[in-house]
């Protein structure tokens, strides 16, 4: 599961069964009852690990959602025990604007954009394993 944090909305993405691919789900509301839906949404959808956008300014320092970030990060490590990633998140809300548009699913092609990151990364490391053995 990806997940683009924001303190009105949050944007999530879940990758195919093989984790090679990601595509937004849904956007959700940052209200009292985000944290029992994704918590939901996780167990539905047997999430195994999560991909957080690590919310960066321009100049590569955390920024003022941050901090907020971080404190849902905990909540919801106590909520459901999975690992939880944390990927550079820089301008992934731009990126999705840019190549659909600015509409209601637009956090949620960012929680894809951040997710397909951190699954390409991976998948790259794979490779380079295999390549040393």
């Amino acid at each position: 599961m990806g997940i683009d944090f924001g303190t009105k909305k949050v944007g999530i993405a879940l990758s195919d069964e093989a984790g090679k691919m990601a595509f937004p789900h849904s956007v959700i509301p940052n209200n009292d009852a985000l944290l029992k839906t994704i918590a939901t949404l996780i167990e539905k959808e047997g999430v195994e690990e999560i991909v957080m956008g690590h919310s960066l300014d321009s100049d590569g320092k955390e920024n003022a959602v941050h901090q907020h970030a971080v404190d849902f990060v905990t909540d919801l490590t106590l909520e459901t025990p999975i690992p939880v990633h944390f990927e550079p998140e820089q301008f992934s809300t731009q990126q999705a604007i840019k190549i659909q548009g600015r509409n209601e699913q637009a956090d949620a092609s960012a929680a894809a954009i951040i997710l397909e990151s951190y699954l390409n990364k991976q998948s790259n490391v794979s490779v380079f394993d295999e390549l040393d053995n």
